[in-house]
């Protein structure tokens, strides 16, 4: 469905973001989620720092997007807005229990095994890449992406998906695989390559991604053109 500023729900996202982030910030989650369940959803985008201030923080307490609201009901974290999207609304949820504990299971998977060695190493590699202490650790967070994803791809052997049929669990694996892909990191494991395409293949999260890139349309803050030159210096003192 096309973002609808009548729709009954709302979400949060950034008006503008570095082209290295774009179609990676994590309201493309719950956008994914919404065009999989066919629910329209208004946008209430945010310049940078915007996120910070009391009136967002008041949706959102560590000031980071996105959030989702219908009616009364405010959530933040995408783990939680999509495992309730799937919950409120039909087309995403597993039918039985078992089928539905599975892809709880892959959603924890997803956010709390797979996710935090990818976003150390993003630090690392690219937002602290100008920090002393950044080059040293660079190894060690290689190390741990390359032994989740060793884990992840042998446990997935031949199959579709993690969760035994497409849910909120592989929407989140597949879009925590997004970090790596066009890496190295995925090289190794075809399975894996092959999972994050079928999972990007499909309608909703086109029509997802399209509706993100489409908002990016604000101006980047004082200061980042600086901050950018820091980074892509200190990059190319590591090549």
């Amino acid at each position: 469905m096309p973002v609808d500023p009548a729709a009954p729900v709302t979400i949060t996202a950034y008006d503008w973001v570095p082209d290295f982030a774009r179609g990676q910030v994590r309201d493309l989650r719950v956008r994914w989620a919404l065009e999989e369940v066919g629910q329209p959803y208004a946008v209430r985008y945010l310049a940078p720092g915007a996120q910070k201030e009391a009136p967002h923080r008041a949706r959102q307490p560590f000031g980071q997007v996105p959030t989702f609201e219908e009616g009364d009901l405010v959530l933040f974290e995408s783990g939680a807005i999509v495992w309730h999207v799937a919950e409120r609304f039909p087309g995403l949820m597993p039918d039985d229990d078992t089928a539905r504990a599975k892809s709880l299971e892959w959603v924890f998977a997803a956010l709390n095994s797979v996710e935090p060695p990818m976003m150390d190493w993003v630090m690392a590699t690219l937002f602290e890449a100008g920090e002393p202490w950044s080059a040293p650790r660079v190894p060690a967070t290689e190390a741990r992406v390359t032994s989740r994803l060793r884990d992840a791809s042998d446990r997935l052997g031949d199959a579709d998906w993690f969760a035994g049929a497409f849910g909120p669990g592989d929407l989140l694996m597949v879009s925590v695989l997004r970090i790596v892909q066009g890496t190295k990191f995925l090289d190794p494991f075809p399975n894996l390559a092959a999972y994050v395409a079928r999972g990007t293949a499909r309608a909703a999260f086109g029509r997802a991604l399209d509706d993100q890139m489409a908002g990016f349309t604000g101006r980047p803050p004082p200061g980042f053109d600086e901050w950018m030159a820091k980074i892509e210096a200190a990059r190319g003192e590591r090549a």
